[in-house]
């Protein structure tokens, strides 16, 4: 399992940028949220799903990473430069915290869902979670956890359930608000 964090503070295509994290509590979510507003990368980053070329990284784009607690997923909504929604990412996790410096984690478990704004939805890292449990670096029932939370959450969109879709745009206004204050 590879620990991720919400300030990203080791990526270094990121040249420029800002910060905002807080923490929620309200009927519809319970957990932190972060928003890394990118200024100035050192070159685009795109990434393609079947024939379509999609940029999730460039100069104004910004990502809010939900991180609830008591749940086994985390979303990065990607933002372009008019603030457009890119792609909604949901990394299965085994679990989210904050670190001693108060910067929200993930604990990842290799498995991923990517949302377009079409609706449409891409299953990712399949064999990454199978090769984990292969080579002995999760265990059967971490596997087993894996494979049920992105069943239920494949059902929860299907079904429109899935709220933290819905509530990212909101919850990016907390943090820019943080931001400008």
């Amino acid at each position: 399992m590879k620990r991720k964090y919400g300030d990203r503070s080791d990526w270094k295509r990121v040249l420029e940028r800002e910060y905002a994290q807080s923490y929620l509590e309200t009927d519809n979510f319970k957990g932190y949220l972060s928003l890394l507003k990118i200024a100035k990368v050192k070159e685009p980053l795109y990434v393609k799903y079947f024939d379509q070329k999609v940029c999730i990284v460039n100069d104004g784009y910004s990502w809010l990473q939900q991180f609830p607690l008591d749940k086994h997923h985390s979303v990065t909504t990607m933002f372009d430069e008019q603030g457009q929604i890119v792609q909604w990412y949901i990394d299965i996790c085994y679990r989210n915290g904050v670190s001693e410096d108060n910067v929200p984690w993930m604990d990842d478990l290799f498995l991923d869902i990517v949302v377009l704004p079409s609706g449409e939805v891409i299953q990712k890292d399949s064999d990454e979670l199978d090769e984990a449990l292969l080579q002995g670096r999760i265990d059967s029932s971490l596997y087993n956890l894996a494979r049920q939370e992105a069943d239920l959450i494949n059902s929860l969109i299907k079904d429109g359930k899935f709220t933290l879709l819905q509530l990212s745009e909101q919850h990016q206004d907390i943090l820019v608000h943080i931001l400008q204050t």
